[in-house]
């Protein structure tokens, strides 16, 4: 059996926001599209990744302002990224013996896809619904 490459299985050409961007901004954006990861951008660069997780634990745990903290208040920064040709059992091994919740692909010009943890089990569920010969 080949491998799929992660690019095959990803979301292409995720929704991102901008560091500085609120976290009230980041909450609508997660609920208009029905998404859970955002990667974070300064000036189109990646530098971080939040999630809705992220969110609400730093407005459960500090007293703050949703409309005028920033989203890189909650990113984690240094997320775990990889270019579109690595094999997908290597991704998903890594992001399970690290608990990671996504990986942000990258290409030559910035973000090009996120592959999630839901993803992996869309995957699983073909597989477990149509096995190879």
């Amino acid at each position: 059996m080949t491998i799929p490459s992660v690019s095959y299985h990803m979301t292409v050409q995720p929704w991102t926001i901008d560091r500085d961007a609120s976290l009230r901004d980041a909450h609508a954006l997660m609920t208009e599209h029905r998404i859970r990861h955002l990667p974070v951008l300064d000036d189109g660069r990646l530098v971080g990744v939040v999630t809705d997780r992220d969110l609400r634990l730093l407005e459960a745990t500090a007293s703050l302002d949703a409309r005028t903290t920033h989203v890189d208040q909650a990113m984690t920064e240094r997320p775990f990224i990889v270019t579109g040709d690595v094999a997908l059992d290597e991704v998903v091994t890594i992001m399970s013996e690290h608990k990671y919740g996504s990986v942000i692909v990258m290409g030559r010009d910035g973000v090009e896809g996120i592959f999630t943890a839901v993803d992996a089990c869309r995957v699983l569920a073909e597989v477990l619904q149509h096995p190879p010969d």
